[in-house]
C-alpha cells in the first residue's frame, strides 16, 4: 500500500465495513474486499477483513449471544472448520490475477444466489448445516466471504431476520478466529493499522446506534447490490490484469 491517501481510504472502507457488519450480523467481507484486494493486494485484504469481521461480530454478539442457536452452530463451526486449509492452501497457490478473478467471480455467484432467494432442499437440517459450513468456511479462508452461505443456510431454514443477526454474529466470530489462524495477519504499517483501528470502531458505533433505527431488510438488500457491483469490478480487474501478461 503506498502512501497516507490509500491509508485513509483503507480506513474509510474498514469504517463502511463495520458499519455494515453491526447493522445485518454479515457484510463486511462483501463490501469491503474488493476495495481492500486492491489496496492491499488481495491475499493480505482477505487476512485483513478476516481481522476486522471478527472483531466486530464479537462487539455485536456481546449484546445478542443469548438468541445464538448452539445446535445448529455446532454443525456449521465443525464443517467450516475441516475446510478453512483448503481455502488457505488456495490462497498461497494462486497468482494475484487469478486470485482477484477468482474473489469477484465466487462473490457474484454468492451474492446473486442470496439476491435470488435461492431454495435448496440440502441446505436444510443437518446434511445442510455441514454442506453450508463447508462451503462458508473454504470461502472465507480464500476470500473472505462466508457470509453468502450461511445466509443461504438461513434463508432455507426460514430463519427470520431477528435470528439471523445474533446466528451470523456468533459464526462471524467463530469463522474468522479460525481463518485468522490459517491465514495469519496482513503486513500493514503502524499508521495504517492505527487508521485501520479507527475505522473499525467509528463503524462499529454507528452500527450500534443505529441498528434498531434503519430496516434491515432494506439495508441488507441494499449491501448485496452494492455487493455485486464490487465483485464485477474485482472480476474484470483480475481478468484485465491476466489478459496483459
Amino acid at each position: 500500500m503506498n502512501g497516507s491517501v490509500d491509508a485513509a481510504a483503507l480506513g474509510g472502507v474498514i469504517a463502511v465495513g463495520a458499519f455494515v457488519q453491526r447493522m445485518t450480523g454479515m457484510g463486511f467481507a462483501l463490501v469491503s474486499v474488493p476495495a481492500l484486494g486492491l489496496l492491499l493486494g488481495p491475499a493480505d485484504g482477505v487476512a485483513l477483513v478476516n481481522c476486522a469481521a471478527g472483531l466486530v461480530s464479537a462487539v455485536g454478539l456481546a449484546s445478542t449471544w443469548r438468541q445464538v442457536r448452539l445446535s445448529a452452530m455446532v454443525v456449521l463451526v465443525a464443517a467450516a472448520a475441516c475446510s478453512v486449509p483448503v481455502g488457505t492452501l488456495v490462497v498461497g497457490l494462486l497468482p494475484g490475477p487469478v486470485l482477484l478473478a477468482f474473489l469477484g467471480a465466487a462473490m457474484s455467484a454468492a451474492v446473486v444466489l442470496v439476491l435470488a432467494g435461492v431454495r435448496v432442499a440440502s441446505l436444510r437440517g443437518t446434511s445442510g448445516a455441514i454442506v453450508a459450513g463447508a462451503a462458508s468456511g473454504f470461502m472465507n479462508a480464500a476470500a473472505g466471504v462466508g457470509g453468502p452461505a450461511l445466509s443461504l443456510y438461513a434463508a432455507n431454514a426460514d430463519w427470520p431476520l431477528r435470528q439471523f443477526v445474533p446466528n451470523a454474529l456468533f459464526y462471524g466470530v467463530v469463522l474468522n478466529v479460525f481463518s485468522v489462524a490459517a491465514n495469519g495477519v496482513p503486513g500493514l504499517t503502524a499508521h495504517a493499522w492505527a487508521l485501520a483501528g479507527v475505522g473499525l470502531i467509528a463503524g462499529t458505533l454507528a452500527g450500534e446506534g443505529l441498528t434498531r433505527r434503519v430496516p434491515q431488510a432494506w439495508l441488507r438488500n441494499a449491501v448485496m447490490v452494492l455487493s455485486l457491483a464490487g465483485g464485477v469490478t474485482t472480476l474484470l480487474r483480475g481478468l484485465w490484469e491476466l489478459c496483459g501478461r
